[in-house]
């Protein structure tokens, strides 16, 4: 806990991001007190990537809750096995169970998002339009942002598998995107019932924490809340 004993709290991102996309989120729970700091890794293998996450928990104080967005859900769900960590928060995310992150996509309808990829250099690219199914509620200007600034995943990425299920064992939360066409709604839905997860819908684009901040803010106070609650008691 911090000085003012709140969790900490490490924000994950997907693919085609990096950790600035939640820079609407993290300013005001820093005002609120938590330390907050976003992973940043390189997309190249999922190994790696939990790796990094779980040395990014050791710059801040424990316990911490890790947030994931979109493919930050699989790196979240085995690196928050982590005794470190006390709480997820899942963002319009995916969510395996000792499977791969395209195995389980593939359960579900395929998504627009993914009639604008270019597969090049090893590299799944978004092309520009394909920001549209991505972020598409945000303004033509941030759009624009989001394209310059996405990094293309390994082709392989989310064809290696994830260990562990972490929601299995830590308090869960989920933010379902209703309006989302990279991550299917209905995905998100049965995840989230599956690991018995507290379930906020919003209407939204894949982004939430860009298009609806305020939300996000809420429901990682909410989660943070229960954390320190829990805390207490043991």
């Amino acid at each position: 806990m911090t000085g003012q004993g709140k969790p900490s709290i490490v924000f994950c991102h997907g693919i085609w991001a990096d950790g600035s996309c939640f820079s609407k989120v993290i300013p005001t729970l820093q005002a609120d007190g938590h330390e907050v700091i976003a992973a940043q890794y390189g997309l190249d293998r999922l190994a790696d990537d939990v790796l990094a996450v779980k040395r990014t928990l050791g710059r801040v104080s424990n316990p911490a809750i890790l947030v994931g967005h979109s493919y930050g859900g699989s790196v979240i769900t085995s690196a928050g096995a982590d005794d470190r960590v006390a709480g997820l928060v899942y963002i319009s995310a995916l969510a395996p169970d000792n499977e791969t992150s395209q195995s389980q996509i593939d359960q579900f309808p395929v998504t627009e998002v993914f009639s604008h990829i270019e597969v090049a250099d090893g590299r799944v690219w978004m092309k520009p339009e394909g920001v549209r199914s991505f972020a598409g509620d945000l303004p033509e200007a941030e759009q624009r942002v989001v394209w310059a600034t996405h990094y293309a995943p390994d082709a392989d990425l989310f064809n290696q598998r994830v260990v562990g299920a972490a929601w299995k064992s830590k308090p869960s939360w989920f933010i379902v995107a209703t309006q989302d066409r990279t991550v299917h709604p209905d995905l998100q839905r049965f995840v989230s019932k599956r690991m018995g997860a507290t379930v906020t819908e919003v209407e939204s684009s894949h982004v939430p924490m860009l298009s609806k901040p305020e939300l996000v803010i809420d429901v990682v106070r909410t989660a943070a809340k229960a954390v320190r609650a829990r805390a207490t008691v043991s």
